[in-house]
């Protein structure tokens, strides 16, 4: 007898695969806000070249780069004065800006010990890596700048052009060794857009004008948001605010203050150019 035996198939139904879980967006490091900033240095770091209204004094870089960054007036200083050297910087400004416990710190310096006959380079390069310790040590980020060639802005016979260039190749090499060694960004300005255009210059040629200002400002900050920082309101090239110098003021500033500038400099400066004029002869 033959017993028939039904084989019952079973389906079976796969599990619904789950859905894939969404890949988590990279993090998105926060940017850091500066709330404290001081401007050090000389007479550009003051901010000659853009006068405010009704004599209000200057404005220039500080001013500039403290709105873009947000940085409210309580939380802005400026200890720069004109004809500050390296020295006067870490001797005289530092200080203040410590006090200040800045989260930045912009210095302009150096062109003015390019004009003194008791030049050194390497003190030059010791009293900036001494600036940048003692900011550090209350966590300010430090921006240099190393310099243009300003022989190709003020009109100076030969022999002044070629020692004025020697003298800012040898501050920006001392200045480029001790931003590569400190490992802090540095403001070239001889790269800025427009660097040696004449409306980048005051009447004076020795100033930034309410442009050149606002070309600086734009570049302080380019390199700190590049460092993390936030720029809520990037610099406007378009001037504004500032007062265009009339020629009466032009002619007013060369005879009370630029002459006699230049009078003592350029007294200063002559033993030094005598000495590249006769180096020159000797090679041909």
């Amino acid at each position: 007898m033959v017993v028939g035996v039904t084989v019952m198939s079973v389906e079976v139904t796969p599990e619904p695969s789950r859905p894939s879980r969404p890949a988590r967006p990279a993090a998105v490091p926060s940017l850091r806000r500066a709330e404290r900033l001081v401007v050090l240095g000389d007479s550009t770091a003051v901010g000659l070249g853009d006068p405010l209204p009704r004599r209000g004094g200057w404005r220039g870089v500080g001013p500039l780069a403290a709105a873009a960054l947000g940085v409210e007036a309580g939380g802005y200083l400026n200890p720069a004065f004109a004809g500050a050297r390296m020295r006067c910087v870490l001797t005289e400004q530092v200080p203040a800006a410590v006090a200040h416990r800045p989260d930045v710190a912009l210095l302009v310096a150096g062109m003015n010990d390019t004009l003194r006959p008791d030049f050194d380079a390497a003190r030059i390069a010791a009293d900036l890596t001494d600036i940048i310790h003692r900011l550090r040590k209350v966590d300010a980020t430090v921006i240099p700048v190393r310099f243009h060639d300003h022989s190709k802005v003020f009109r100076l016979p030969a022999s002044l052009k070629r020692a004025l260039s020697a003298r800012v190749a040898e501050l920006n090499a001392a200045i480029d060794e001790v931003v590569a060694r400190e490992g802090v960004p540095c403001l070239d300005l001889d790269r800025l857009p427009g660097a040696y255009d004449l409306a980048v210059w005051s009447v004076d040629r020795l100033h930034p004008s309410e442009l050149g200002h606002r070309l600086l400002a734009d570049g302080f900050t380019g390199l700190l948001a590049e460092a993390g920082f936030a720029v809520p309101e990037p610099v406007s090239l378009t001037c504004g605010g500032g007062v265009e110098p009339s020629a009466t003021g032009h002619a007013g500033w060369l005879v009370l203050k630029g002459i006699p500038w230049l009078w003592r400099r350029g007294r200063e400066f002559l033993p030094y150019a005598a000495v590249i004029m006769w180096n020159s002869f000797r090679a041909r």
